[in-house]
């Protein structure tokens, strides 16, 4: 059995690397093909792309009405993304940061994330519709008109960043254009891959863990969390590899755009969700976090290999800080 998760983990791997390098391709063409700058396109396309795992997660868990866990996977992935995904690939190659990004989407990240931790604050928010008999183990709630709140604020965003993308046409020359068709396939068949790929990792490596005796709460804290990040990691990473420094760091920041204004939007607009402490000290790590790595990038407009190794060390300390809590 162990082999047969071994195998399972390799392929998972091969379809995270081919999937990503098809919806790199592709996005990249369409970028091409509408003018479009390619941080637009990593801000919508490939961020909500990369995210579809966080919202398989978190809207089953809502159906489920156990969906608890969706606050903590949209944070942690969130935070995950900011000092892994920048972090590997600032280690790799240094990343420089669009100025448009440095304006306007990174403090957009940083405020959405502060007006989280503030609207969970509160359980007079959740409204007299659902209330829990054990809410007094909980700190506060995101409830049905949060949740409502978030997805108006991101419909009004995803209509600025479009109406504003005129703005960012591209000034370069013109490149052999790829025919439409072609462009929409690479990117459909990359996104299928590097979903299913994802599974098979989350999968493979927690028959891996368990053979070898990983308690379910670590495996949650570790595999699990990362597994639904590894697309936004590897398509990051290739897109680094690429030079589409654009998409890699597009692809992160609307990636935790999404997470926060979508996914929790839509979770929580399904079923509320409770609030405990833990939760709330990893949305002041995330805010933390955000501004920290905002400061690395707004320093030199760009994230060097040094500060990638000190995110990823960042980043381990979270994991300790979290398992031993």
């Amino acid at each position: 059995m162990l082999i047969l998760y071994l195998l399972l983990l390799i392929a998972g791997f091969f379809a995270l690397i081919k999937g990503a390098d098809f919806f790199v391709d592709g996005s990249s063409a369409l970028a091409g093909n509408f003018k479009v700058s390619k941080v637009i396109i990593g801000l919508t396309i490939v961020a909500m792309g990369t995210s579809a795992p966080e919202l398989a997660v978190s809207t089953s868990a809502a159906l489920q009405g156990a969906n608890e866990i969706a606050l903590s996977n949209v944070v942690g992935s969130n935070i995950f993304n900011l000092l892994c995904v920048l972090g590997i690939c600032a280690i790799i190659h240094p990343v420089p940061v669009d100025s448009v990004i440095l304006k306007r989407d990174f403090p957009f990240t940083i405020g959405i994330s502060l007006l989280l931790l503030v609207l969970t604050s509160f359980k007079s928010l959740f409204g007299g519709s659902w209330l829990r008999a054990d809410m007094d183990k909980y700190v506060g709630a995101v409830s049905r008109i949060t949740g409502i709140v978030l997805l108006v604020i991101f419909i009004s965003y995803i209509i600025y960043l479009i109406i504003n993308a005129g703005k960012d046409k591209k000034e370069e020359e013109p490149n052999e254009a790829v025919p439409l068709v072609k462009c929409f396939l690479l990117i459909i068949i990359g996104l299928a891959l590097i979903i299913a790929g994802g599974q098979a990792v989350v999968y493979g490596a927690k028959g891996i863990a368990k053979a070898f005796g990983m308690s379910e709460t670590l495996i949650g804290l570790t595999i699990v969390a990362i597994g639904t990040s590894l697309p936004e990691l590897v398509t990051s990473v290739v897109a680094a590899g690429k030079g589409e420094t654009g998409l890699a760091v597009g692809n992160v920041i609307g990636s935790n755009i999404f997470n926060i204004l979508f996914i929790l939007g839509v979770s929580s607009s399904i079923h509320p969700i409770a609030v405990n402490a833990a939760s709330v000290y990893d949305m002041v790590i995330l805010i933390a976090v955000s501004i920290f790595v905002f400061i690395f990038s707004f320093k030199e407009r760009k994230i060097n290999r040094i500060e990638g190794i000190g995110m990823l060390l960042l980043y381990i300390a979270d994991v300790v800080f979290a398992a031993m809590r």
